[in-house]
């Protein structure tokens, strides 16, 4: 059945459920940004792989909404499909919402799996269509009625992490949780994404492709904790441990039944933005609900001293895999054939060589020349190329390891490269280092220093249309909730950068058909000095891979930003050489060398 057919079936399914309009979005039944591959409903319908986006169907239009990381994968991958794309943010381009507003008739119903739509989402969209008199019916999922050989809930075992890598228990975690509970006058927790359960209970697995998460769901009651997953994923040794700290299991889907029966005596506390739409219609009428921000969020994005010593175990680690493919790369290319796919495969048996290593945490965007400028391009066999001399490519990937997870952009040139191109990937590097550099008062949000990271590109009338960072999980998500850099109002972007935070610096700028640059960091949020004027911050770079000098053009760079370089480079040498043989040594050096 191809793509044509799905949306024809899909469409008579709508018409006998009395559906006008049927959305389908990215998201699991966790609103997570990766999911497993039994929830790719979206990529199902429409052909269209990247991981964000949001597709509606209706009798007469097929539209997707997605945003600019995925523009050009978008148009290429919904070509001859019949579906429109519109392009988030883009003038003149109608949003998902006012797209429905003015094609549901009056009366009319518009239709999803509440399991995969966050309560925020659905509210604002019954509260926007309400003077239409439109009714949301939430209890079809369409898609798994044509979805024949739809694939099977992940049945991957779970495993602990022990408290010399999370350097707290789980009891004490609970106990900072039902502070908040507490203090926030409820007496139940419900939460349902799978970073924050993994991380309140310690455990992790691999439920989702790259992320190590299990499917569950949890409730947190002031005496114990109510756990919604496959029970057979559990050894006796973690039942155990569990048990001891008040969890008690119950089925994965249990949960919705169980919410249906919550006594009128408990306060509820949801996160309306990470809870799902059916889950909260399921909650009784005479149950009190205190909607606020999940605790978890902010706990687990400040990472104590243990995590953070973990972390840059594994940032070495990581970088060691990077030195030893930087120095494959420089040396083979133009002698021997290398492919995008056989590049990131290299990368990856670097990585695999290293002690603790477990599995990338995102998928591999390996990408030459034009590929790169899509900017999360991902090589398949039928588009993997040839790396040739004389043009860019760009390597985004990251490791999970026991110690955390890794997330690192390098570009790179292969022989000489053109001015324009050395020109770009300066500026690039210019806003990164601008970033790494700042010193800031506690208070200033990833919205106010976006800037720094921008500031050269324009002043050339260039950008990237992406955030400029994202928080990194401990071992969990690598798009973490937070915070971010990011100049345009999100609700991470606008939330003040804490001591312990991990977020990326990761510039960029992509010319179609020519070229992509991105260079990435990840950086520590720190406390600096506290005098008259208030609390100042400052960021360390925790990434220890070299920047490829053959791509830059001093002249651009001032003397300032060259020390700056230089005293970076030279601690990336002192860390990775001991772990290096001589001539990767010897390659390193000349690597990291003063400009």
């Amino acid at each position: 059945m191809n793509i044509t057919e799905r949306i024809a079936e899909l469409r008579r399914l709508m018409s006998e459920k009395g559906i006008d309009a049927y959305m389908i979005p990215s998201a699991d039944f966790h609103q997570s940004e990766y999911t497993g591959a039994y929830f790719k409903s979206r990529a199902f319908i429409t052909g269209f792989t990247g991981s964000a986006g949001t597709a509606v169907i209706t009798q007469d239009t097929a539209g997707l909404w997605t945003d600019g990381r995925y523009f050009i994968q978008a148009e290429k991958q919904l070509a001859g499909t019949g579906i429109t794309l519109y392009k988030m943010g883009n003038p003149g381009i109608p949003t998902l919402e006012e797209f429905l507003e003015s094609t549901l008739p009056q009366n009319g119903t518009l239709g999803f799996d509440g399991r995969a739509v966050s309560v925020q989402t659905g509210n604002e969209l019954a509260k926007l269509l309400s003077y239409k008199n439109i009714r949301i019916e939430y209890a079809y999922d369409l898609v798994d009625l044509i979805w024949t050989d739809r694939p099977a809930l992940s049945d991957y075992p779970v495993f602990l992490l022990d408290e010399k890598y999370t350097g707290e228990s789980t009891a004490s975690k609970l106990e900072r949780v039902r502070k908040v509970m507490k203090e926030s006058g409820a007496t139940a927790h419900i939460l349902i994404t799978l970073d924050d359960i993994a991380w309140l209970l310690n455990f992790r697995g691999r439920d989702v492709a790259y992320t190590p998460v299990v499917l569950s769901y949890a409730v947190v009651m002031m005496d114990c904790v109510h756990l919604f997953m496959n029970k057979l994923k559990l050894s006796d040794e973690i039942k155990s441990v569990l048990a001891k700290d008040g969890v008690i299991l119950h089925p994965y889907n249990d949960v919705y039944e169980f919410v249906k029966g919550i006594d009128a005596s408990e306060v509820l506390l949801i996160d309306p933005v990470r809870l799902n739409f059916a889950l909260r219609s399921n909650i009784p009428a005479n149950v009190k609900v205190i909607e606020k921000q999940n605790p978890c969020i902010l706990m687990k994005a400040m990472k104590n001293e243990v995590e953070i010593e973990n972390i840059k175990t594994a940032h070495v680690k990581d970088a060691v895999a990077h030195a030893r493919f930087l120095y494959w790369l420089k040396n083979t290319i133009g002698k021997e054939p290398i492919t995008e796919i056989s590049a990131s495969d290299k990368l990856e048996s670097f990585r695999a060589e290293q002690e603790g290593f477990l599995w990338p945490s995102f998928g591999p965007i390996s990408a030459f020349g034009a590929h790169a400028a899509m900017c999360h391009y991902g090589a398949t066999p039928e588009t993997d190329c040839e790396l040739e001399m004389g043009q860019l490519y760009l390597s985004d990937t990251g490791g999970n390891y026991n110690e955390g997870s890794t997330d690192i952009t390098r570009t790179y040139a292969l022989g000489e490269v053109s001015d324009e191109l050395k020109r770009d990937y300066t500026l690039v590097l210019k806003g990164n280092l601008a970033l790494s550099r700042a010193r800031f008062l506690y208070g200033c949000t990833g919205q106010n220093l976006d800037v720094l990271a921008r500031q050269y590109l324009w002043n050339e009338d260039m950008d990237y249309n992406h955030g400029t960072g994202h928080g990194v999980g401990y071992l969990l998500s690598i798009h973490e909730n937070g915070a971010r850099f990011n100049w345009k109002y999100i609700e991470e972007s606008a939330r003040p950068l804490e001591n312990g935070m991990v977020i990326t610096d990761e510039p960029g700028v992509y010319i179609e058909n020519s070229h992509g640059i991105r260079i990435e960091n990840e950086l520590l949020v720190h406390k600096g000095n506290k005098n008259d004027f208030g609390q100042f911050m400052y960021l360390e770079p925790i990434t220890y891979v070299p920047i490829d000098l053959d791509a830059v053009d001093v002249s651009l760079l001032r003397d300032d930003e060259k020390a700056y370089l230089n005293d970076y480079h030279k601690n990336v040498y002192e860390l990775l050489s001991p772990y290096l043989n001589d001539e990767e040594k010897e390659f390193l050096k000349h690597y990291t060398r003063e400009i």
